[in-house]
C-alpha cells in the first residue's frame, strides 16, 4: 500500500497522551493503512505533500455507535445489496465506522438476524466503513419508556437470552433498561464478555442507574429521549446520566430530539463524555416517504425526523458530520465536538486504534469543509470520498 502525506492548514490532533487539541497548520503520514506520525507544523523533508487542504478541518473519521439504517435500508433485515449499499455510502457522512443497530424484536428473531449478519461480514470487508460489530437496542427495556419499540417483544434478560445473543460473538453494545428483573445480572455478564452496556429506555430512578454503573454499564442511549429525567426531588435516567463520571451519555443533536440549550447542558455537564450519535433510520439520506425500522413502518416529513403513525419519533435522518457542526454552531469547541464522534465512542467500544489522528492508529480520516459536511474521507489510507483538494 503507498504512503501519503496529508497536510491541513486546520487540523485536529489526538495524541495518545493529553488532551485532543486544534493545530494550525498540520500534517499526518502514513503507511500501510496506519499513521506514521502527525504533528502541528509543516513535516521535515523535501516531500511536497500528496493532499493539502487549505480549509475546513482535518480531523479522526467519525465513529457512530447506533446506526438502526441508512440510504432506505433497516440493517435489521436488509439483504447484501443493503448492507454493501450503507458500508459503501456511510463516508459520504464522514463516518469511517459504525454499529448497525438492531431494535426490539423476539430474541429468537434478533439471534436470526445475528446470525445473518455473521454470513454477511466477509462480503463487506474492506468496502467501506469498518462495522464494529452490533447494537442491540432492546429487547430488555421498560414499557413506561419504550419510544418507538414494539412493546409485545419487550422482556426481561434472563441468562439464557442473554447467552443465546451472544452465541455469534457480534455483540458490542447492548441498551437496555437496569429496572428490568435480572438486570444487574445481565450487565455483569455482557461485561464479562467484553461487551458495553447503555442504559436506555428506562424509568429508572438514578439509584438504579448508578448500580447499573456499579455493575458495569458505562453508556447512556440518547440522553433525555425515552428516559427518566432531571426532576430535582426525584432524579432519573439523565441526571445520573450527567452527574456520573463513569457514564458516557449518547447525544441525537439533530436540534429535534433535544434542544439546543439541552444539549449545551449536556456537553457543560458531562465535558470529555458525551457521544454523539445519529440513530439514523432508513429513512436517513433519503428524500420523504415510507420506510421501515425495525420491520414497522416510519414516515419521513419534509421537515424534522422520521414518525410513527402515532407521531412518535423513530430515528433520526441525522448525518454525523451534521451533528459535529450543530455543536459547533451551539459553541462547543472544535476539538471537544469532534471527540464526541471519534475518541470517545471508539474508546468506548475498546478501539483505541480509532478514532484519533495520532501514530500507530489506523489512518481513518475525514476532512471536513468549511460547512462542516465530509468532503473527503480515507480508510485505511484509501480516499473513498473525493471533493477536492
Amino acid at each position: 500500500m503507498a504512503s501519503l502525506l496529508i497536510t491541513a492548514n486546520r487540523m485536529i490532533l489526538s495524541p495518545t497522551e493529553g488532551p485532543t487539541r486544534v493545530v494550525s497548520p498540520g500534517y499526518v503520514r502514513i503507511e500501510d493503512g496506519v499513521i506514521t506520525a502527525a504533528g502541528e507544523g509543516l513535516p521535515d523533508g523535501p516531500d511536497a505533500p500528496d493532499v493539502h487542504l487549505e480549509d475546513g478541518l482535518l480531523a479522526p473519521g467519525l465513529v457512530d455507535l447506533q446506526v438502526n439504517g441508512f440510504f432506505g435500508y433497516d440493517m435489521v433485515d436488509a439483504d447484501e445489496t443493503g448492507w454493501r449499499t450503507v458500508v459503501e455510502r456511510l463516508p459520504e457522512t464522514g463516518v469511517t465506522s459504525f454499529l448497525p443497530t438492531f431494535i426490539t424484536a423476539p430474541v429468537e428473531v434478533q439471534a436470526a438476524a445475528l446470525r445473518r449478519t455473521e454470513e454477511l461480514l466477509p462480503a463487506l470487508e474492506g468496502r467501506g466503513t469498518r462495522i464494529l460489530g452490533v447494537h442491540l437496542e432492546g429487547p430488555f427495556l421498560s414499557e413506561k419508556r419504550k419510544g418507538a419499540h414494539n412493546p409485545a417483544h419487550l422482556t426481561d434478560p434472563t441468562p439464557e437470552k442473554i447467552a443465546t445473543l451472544l452465541e455469534t460473538g457480534l455483540v458490542t453494545l447492548v441498551t437496555l433498561a437496569p429496572e428490568r428483573d435480572g438486570a444487574l445480572d445481565a450487565i455483569r455478564t455482557l461485561t464479562a464478555n467484553g461487551v458495553l452496556v447503555s442504559v436506555g429506555h428506562s424509568d429508572a430512578t438514578a439509584a438504579q442507574v448508578e448500580a447499573a454503573a456499579d455493575a458495569g454499564a458505562r453508556k447512556v442511549t440518547h440522553i433525555f429521549n425515552a428516559q427518566s429525567g432531571m426532576n430535582h426531588r426525584d432524579p432519573g435516567v439523565a441526571a445520573q446520566a450527567l452527574a456520573d463520571e463513569r457514564l458516557s451519555p449518547g447525544l441525537i443533536l439533530d436540534l429535534h430530539h433535544v434542544s439546543a440549550t439541552v444539549a449545551r447542558v449536556v456537553f457543560n455537564a458531562a465535558a470529555g463524555r458525551v457521544v454523539l450519535v445519529t440513530d439514523a433510520a432508513s429513512a436517513a439520506g433519503m428524500p420523504p416517504g415510507t420506510y421501515e425500522l425495525g420491520g414497522e413502518p416510519i414516515t419521513m416529513p419534509e421537515q424534522g425526523p422520521p414518525l410513527r403513525a402515532d407521531g412518535t419519533i423513530a430515528g433520526s435522518g441525522l448525518r454525523l458530520d451534521e451533528a459535529v457542526g450543530n455543536a459547533l454552531a451551539l459553541g462547543v469547541d472544535p476539538a471537544t465536538a469532534v471527540d464526541a464522534a471519534t475518541r470517545v465512542p471508539a474508546d468506548l467500544v475498546g478501539r483505541t486504534d480509532l478514532g484519533r489522528i495520532a501514530p500507530g492508529a489506523k489512518a481513518d480520516l475525514v476532512w471536513l469543509g468549511p460547512d462542516h459536511r465530509a468532503r473527503m474521507t480515507w480508510i485505511d489510507g484509501q480516499e473513498l470520498l473525493g471533493g477536492g483538494s
